[in-house]
Order: C-alpha cells, then sequence, then structure tokens
C-alpha cells in the first residue's frame, strides 16, 4: 500500500469516527420484564447507547429505598447484585448504565429537602462511587442516575444538587431524566432547570397534546421546539413506546419516524438520539434494528 493510499485510509477511517461519535444513541429501558434477556445481552446486541436500568420503585416517605427488576432478581434476597457482571460487560463496551428511579408505581415521594439529600446520599453509596455493605447491584458503579418521576413531593432539585455535590472530584455521574411531553413538567420543573442534567428523553406518548401525529406534526414540534430551548440540557431525545403495546398511545411507525420526525429534531444542535420503552417490546417489534441507522 503506497504512503499517499494509507494516509486517505487514515483520513476516511477518522472522518467514519467523528460521524459515528455524532450519530444520535438509542437508548432503552431494560428491568421490567424478565423475557427481554439479560442485561449483558442487551448491551451485546449493539442497538444501544445507554441503558436505563428500571426502577428504584420505593423511596422517601420513611421507607427503605427498594429497587424492583420484575423477575429477572429478588431484590430481598440479594439476588439482584448478579446483575453487576451485566453492567460491567455494557461499560467495558462503552455502553452508558444509569439506574432509573421512579416508575409508574406510585410507591415513591420526598417529603423534605433533608429527605432529598438522605435519599442522594443512599444511592451515593449503593449505586455509584461511595462505599455500603448492602449494594443490591452488586459491586460495579453505574454511570448515572435517571429521574423518571411521575409523583411524589417536588424536592427532586435537592436530590440533583446532593447527587453533583457528592459527585464533585470523582468520575462524571450522569444525570438524566425522563419528563412528559407536556412542558413544564409537573415534578421535575425546578430540577431540569438547575443546569445539572445531561440527558434528557422527553415521553411523547400517552399524553395526545404534545405527541406526534401525522395529521397535525404542529404540537409535536412546537413542544420540542419548547424543551430545547427551555431547559439548559446538553442532549435531548424523543422518548417513544418501542410497540403499540408498549403504551396506550403515541406509537409512531419505524418509516414516519425515518422520514418525518428525525430530519425535524435532528435540526436541533442539543439533538441526542431517541428512547424506547421498553427493552421487551423492541424484541418483539424490531424497532430499534430498524431505525439505528438513521438515528
Amino acid at each position: 500500500m503506497s504512503p499517499i493510499f494509507s494516509a486517505k485510509c487514515a483520513i476516511l477511517f477518522l472522518l467514519a469516527l467523528v460521524f459515528k461519535t455524532e450519530a444520535g444513541r438509542i437508548v432503552v429501558y431494560w428491568g421490567q420484564d424478565a423475557r427481554e434477556g439479560t442485561l449483558t445481552d442487551t448491551c451485546a446486541s449493539g442497538k444501544y447507547g445507554i441503558v436505563n436500568i428500571a426502577f428504584l420503585s420505593v423511596f422517601g416517605g420513611g421507607k427503605k429505598p427498594q429497587i424492583n427488576l420484575a423477575d429477572h432478581c429478588d431484590p430481598f434476597s440479594n439476588g439482584c447484585q448478579r446483575v453487576s457482571r451485566g453492567i460491567h460487560n455494557c461499560q467495558n463496551l462503552g455502553i452508558k448504565v444509569m439506574l432509573s428511579i421512579g416508575g409508574g408505581s406510585g410507591g415513591y415521594t420526598l417529603t423534605s429537602p433533608d429527605e432529598a439529600r438522605g435519599v442522594a446520599e443512599y444511592l451515593w453509596n449503593n449505586f455509584l462511587g461511595g462505599h455500603s455493605n448492602s449494594r443490591p447491584l452488586g459491586d460495579a458503579v453505574l454511570d448515572g442516575i435517571d429521574f423518571d418521576i411521575e409523583g411524589g413531593e417536588r424536592h427532586y432539585v435537592v436530590l440533583a444538587s446532593r447527587l453533583s455535590e457528592l459527585s464533585r472530584g470523582g468520575s462524571k455521574v450522569y444525570l438524566t431524566a425522563a419528563p412528559q411531553c407536556p412542558f413544564p413538567d409537573n415534578w421535575l420543573d425546578r430540577a431540569l432547570h438547575t443546569g445539572l442534567f445531561d440527558y434528557v428523553w422527553i415521553q411523547f406518548y400517552n399524553n395526545p397534546q404534545c405527541e406526534y401525529n401525522t395529521n397535525n406534526p404542529r404540537s409535536f414540534k412546537d413542544s420540542w421546539n419548547t424543551w430545547t430551548s427551555s431547559i439548559p440540557a446538553r442532549m435531548f431525545f424523543v422518548g417513544l413506546p418501542a410497540s403499540r403495546a408498549a403504551a396506550g398511545n403515541g406509537f409512531v411507525t419505524t418509516d414516519v419516524l425515518i422520514s418525518q420526525v428525525l430530519p425535524f429534531v435532528k435540526g436541533s444542535p442539543k439533538y441526542g438520539g431517541v428512547m424506547l420503552w421498553n427493552k421487551y417490546t423492541d424484541d418483539q417489534s424490531g424497532y430499534s434494528s430498524r431505525i439505528r441507522d438513521s438515528v
């Protein structure tokens, strides 16, 4: 191979890396259906750039924080500590793994700023860079905390701030959020305005007033523009159900996503990709496989 040809190949390779890095990522929620397979298999599929482990569904209100990974494992017998291996395997592939707190169960709240700080310290010591003898997911250090908040008192700004304080001087701890698309979010608005959040995947489903509708795309576009211009986060993602069965409404076919939604949202310098709920329904529909080259 001539030096000139070799140099051209190197340049093309570097350009390919740049474009790959700048491309959007697919985020998926894992943990609420044992039929979705292991965390290791999820990451090894090559479909996802970020995985949210769902959920830490009990915290605050004087309750001991409790993780719930459906039938994947039994947290009461420390059975979920084996998930640590999957977390390590994902991270070795360059995939970020978050712990998602909240969800739709309603078993959580923050009754005071002091309680919010206490929950932050629990998260830090049991899932992040702190130390505890009873880490529910084993010794793996997660990349961050995802706020999927659908209820409770509004002390999440204190929770986010304390997590940020605890992580100073150490490895980066990502803060992410999954607000509903109506703006402002009923629970996370103040927290999101702190500028502490890296990624926001907006749930454009189960909210007809701001979902994508081919007959009236303006409501979706207005909502996207409002979110990306009002909240000081690094990147925004379009949150969608991975199949019609995954949500009550808001499903967007892959053809429409590729031809109509993605060309619009990619116009934002803060575009980050697509979030899918959830891994099992994505397995059934093949949604991520059909969109990943376009995201």
